[in-house]
């Protein structure tokens, strides 16, 4: 006797996976918010502290390799402890490295830190000596305790992610808890100064740090497992569960060398190191490009970064949505997924232009469309391992991948902050990054033509 076939799981079952989101939505704000103060204080912290701009550069370039091997521990420690403790870990660290910055108030200005460094001469490698305020030093160090820390956020979050739910939603998932970089950047210029005004720039970075405690709260209320969770519909349990991989009892883990045996890990660390370091820079240099093109003040370099990123938040969002449309309208995943990643890096070229513009309306429009486009690619991008990798290898992956995109962003921003120091223009860093998008999308073509989903899952109720 042939059993009458079980109705396909509806996303109307419930949404608490959308709540879940929120939860990721808001780590994502406070880690931005607490990364991005340097970059809206640096013109008083520099008048203030007597930093030069090869200060600055080298502040931005140790928090960004910091932040390059928080992103690969911090995936590995995800995928073995999971996201349930490791995530609310990770936020009680780096609010606390985050806090940490107002203790250099306690430096004596004047005083200075040498440290040795290899310098070529015409006879080789020489000795010689680097010398730089004591301020800037502590400021190095409480920028490598936070990158060091904040590096798991993004690891964890696309872990979460590929828990919570099915294929089709995970780039619009994604899109969305990202529009938190957006939110805490948009936040982070209008509060800051403000802050800064009324109870210095030391109290500023007490209380931006103290926001991650707030969000530790709410993730030990809300969020659990799936399969655990007491609130959840078994309708959307279905719904989550329908169309993803098979789930050993044991999950293996996945040696790191293994990683490397996948064409999609290597598209993925590729299209991280050419394209990845555009969003480190934004965070580091844009207030300070404004001001230095327009000779704004303070409020007014908050009020136009904050609309930059304002500008920004809906790429993460649409790109989400315009894959998982394409998806819903029969396209393969390839399809969508790439046609999607190209329409991004179009949107990026026109960036070559912005630091010829006469106009700071116009030249933030430009920069937005680009930051925007960058959301939508990065949706996309981890949606591309959650799409192809084992599960127990998410996490890893995605920390690889910010490994190398924040470790050459290191370089990045110091070699921006030389190019400063002898050009004082940014012509050659804006046309830099108005290429790397197409050309990542290239390699990614060449090495993996066709994007293929893992396997479903078997005897799900779609399949019934």
């Amino acid at each position: 006797m042939s059993s009458t076939p079980s109705p396909a799981p509806d996303a109307k079952s419930g949404n608490l996976r959308w709540v879940i989101c929120v939860l990721l939505f808001f780590s994502i704000v406070v880690n931005y918010l607490d990364r991005l103060v340097i970059a809206v204080l640096k013109p008083v912290l520099s008048e203030q502290l007597g930093w030069s701009e090869t200060d600055y550069g080298m502040i931005a370039a140790a928090q960004s390799f910091a932040y390059a091997f928080g992103y690969l521990l911090g995936g590995r420690i995800i995928d073995r402890i999971g996201p349930k403790r490791g995530l609310p870990l990770f936020v009680l660290l780096w609010s606390l490295a985050a806090i940490a910055h107002g203790f250099c108030n306690y430096i004596d200005v004047g005083a200075k830190f040498s440290f040795p460094w290899f310098e070529k001469t015409e006879a080789g490698l020489a000795v010689a000596t680097i010398v730089m305020p004591m301020t800037a030093a502590g400021f190095m160090l409480a920028r490598i305790a936070l990158g060091l820390t904040q590096g798991a956020n993004f690891p964890a979050a696309i872990k979460v992610v590929a828990e919570w739910f099915p294929l089709k939603e995970r780039a619009l998932a994604t899109g969305w808890f990202n529009v938190g970089s957006n939110v805490g950047a948009v936040v982070c210029p209008l509060l800051v100064p403000l802050l800064y005004v009324k109870v210095g720039w030391e109290w500023t970075f007490y209380i931006t740090g103290a926001t991650g405690l707030v969000w530790l709260a709410a993730w030990k209320a809300l969020y659990d497992e799936p399969a655990d969770h007491k609130r959840i519909s078994q309708g959307e349990l279905a719904y989550i569960q329908d169309g993803q991989p098979v789930v050993e009892e044991k999950p293996k883990r996945v040696p790191w060398l293994s990683l490397l045996t996948y064409r999609a890990v290597w598209a993925y660390v590729i299209a991280s190191i050419l394209a990845g370091p555009a969003w480190g820079f934004y965070q580091s240099f844009l207030p300070d490009f404004l001001d230095k093109q327009f000779e704004l003040e303070i409020e007014g370099t908050g009020l136009w970064t904050a609309v930059f990123f304002a500008l920004a938040a809906g790429g993460g969002v649409l790109g989400g949505w315009l894959s998982g449309k394409f998806m819903n309208q029969g396209w393969t995943l390839n399809k969508a997924r790439k046609l999607t990643l190209l329409a991004c890096a179009l949107a990026v070229v026109p960036i070559y232009f912005a630091p010829l513009v006469g106009s700071v309306w116009v030249a933030v429009l430009i920069i937005g469309l680009a930051g925007s486009a960058h959301q939508g690619w990065s949706a996309n991008l981890f949606s591309l391992v959650s799409d192809t990798m084992p599960k127990e290898a998410i996490s890893s992956v995605v920390g690889l991948g910010g490994f190398v995109a924040y470790f050459t962003g290191g370089f990045v921003n110091g070699f921006v902050g030389v190019i400063l120091e002898k050009t004082g223009s940014y012509v050659w860093v804006f046309a830099y990054f108005s290429l790397m998008y197409l050309i990542s999308l290239g390699l990614l073509q060449l090495l993996v033509p066709r994007i293929e989903s893992a396997p479903a899952r078997p005897n799900s109720p779609s399949e019934a």
